[in-house]
């Protein structure tokens, strides 16, 4: 089954987890260890973010380490700026309406 990045991405464990192992690569054990959850479950999180290509794995050993994939996040960030482009166009704007009418409370 192919999972929607943004729904992988809307879980506040999973944008905790991607927000580890992009300072280092880390086992499942490691990381279990920075959460108040079993690391079945965080196992279930990592395997969300590793079937949207947000993480990737490499076997060391015995070990299964999990990287940040900065090549899937470029693809998000790349698809969200228009949309952050126009709010901040439209922040601008607002901030100069704001200002004309502090200034035209100050004048009178």
């Amino acid at each position: 089954m192919r999972r929607d990045v943004f729904q992988a991405i809307a879980d506040p464990t999973r944008r905790a987890i991607l927000s580890l192992i992009a300072l280092q690569a880390m086992t499942p054990n490691a990381m279990a260890e920075h959460f108040h959850s079993s690391r079945q479950a965080v196992s279930k999180h990592i395997k969300i973010l590793v079937e949207c290509q947000l993480v990737k794995q490499e076997q060391s050993g015995r070990e299964i380490y999990y990287h940040f994939n900065p090549k899937k996040m470029k693809e998000i960030a790349d698809w969200l700026e228009p949309f952050q482009r126009l709010w901040e166009e439209r922040f601008n704007k607002l901030d100069n309406v704001l200002k004309q009418i502090k200034t035209s409370k100050n004048g009178k």
